[in-house]
């Protein structure tokens, strides 16, 4: 596929410190990526022109519709911003309409689905290592320091960041570290998903269907989040920046010492 470039310049007229001026800024790029499977449209994704091979497979597994376990047959990628996909077997369950979403709704749940109990676990991570692991998200996060216009996740192991991803949506970007995970059979059991910002309940349950024990972000998660993170026995670390975070659910991964 044609390699498209995540910001682009425009010029605009720029207020500062009393001075009105023309300046060329850049801003974040955008698109529609078309998602099949096994022949079927499912859904358009507003989204950043990059890793639509990750974001399809991560959002088809992250809403149930594919297991992680899944058969991949085949994965394609056009040039008109679609990417098919085949798998052995039948889909899970999804609505039979296409549906596009925007960034700005996230996924617009309705009945929420049921999430995968995850085992208990002990002492993943030092707390050297996340913070080594956010500090290195926070580090790379190239469009967001140039622009302010996009999200960014990863996936973070002992040895720290191993796959960083950024986009206008923070879904999405999540769904590309899922998506990466599936495509190169990574074993997520021992990983943590690495967040930029909110740690909301959309994103656990991602986490869930993932089977992934750990997340790990330098933002707050919600009440919700954490209510349900200690049920289903995934680590929840936030406010990961400089030398401190707090750990939400299931200390026991983390080694103190």
């Amino acid at each position: 596929m044609d390699k498209k470039e995540l910001t682009e310049y425009r010029e605009v007229v720029a207020f500062d410190q009393g001075q009105v001026k023309p300046s060329l800024e850049p801003l974040v790029t955008e698109r529609y990526l078309k998602i099949k499977l096994n022949g079927e449209e499912v859904v358009r994704l507003a989204s950043s022109p990059h890793a639509g091979r990750e974001l399809a497979a991560g959002y088809l597994i992250s809403e149930g519709i594919i297991e992680p376990s899944g058969q991949l047959l085949s994965l394609t990628e056009s040039k008109d911003d679609g990417v098919d996909i085949v798998i052995e077997g039948q889909p899970g369950n999804y609505t039979e309409s296409i549906k596009t979403i925007n960034t700005c709704i996230g996924r617009g749940y309705g009945v929420l689905k049921p999430l995968m109990k995850q085992p208990p676990g002990q002492g993943l991570f030092t707390p050297g290592q996340l913070l080594a692991i956010i500090s290195e998200l926070d580090e790379k996060s190239y469009t967001f320091k140039k622009t302010g216009g996009v999200h960014s996740a990863g996936l973070g192991g002992p040895e720290g960041l191993i796959k960083r991803f950024e986009d206008i949506g923070r879904h999405n970007a999540v769904d590309k570290v899922f998506g990466y995970a599936f495509l190169n059979k990574i074993p997520l059991h021992d990983k943590c998903l690495v967040l930029s910002g909110r740690v909301a309940f959309e994103i656990l349950q991602k986490a869930a269907y993932n089977r992934i024990p750990f997340i790990l972000s330098r933002s707050a998660p919600t009440l919700l989040t954490v209510d349900r993170a200690r049920e289903l026995g995934i680590t929840v670390v936030g406010f990961a920046r400089g030398e401190r975070f707090n750990v939400y659910s299931h200390p026991e991964r983390v080694c103190f010492g």
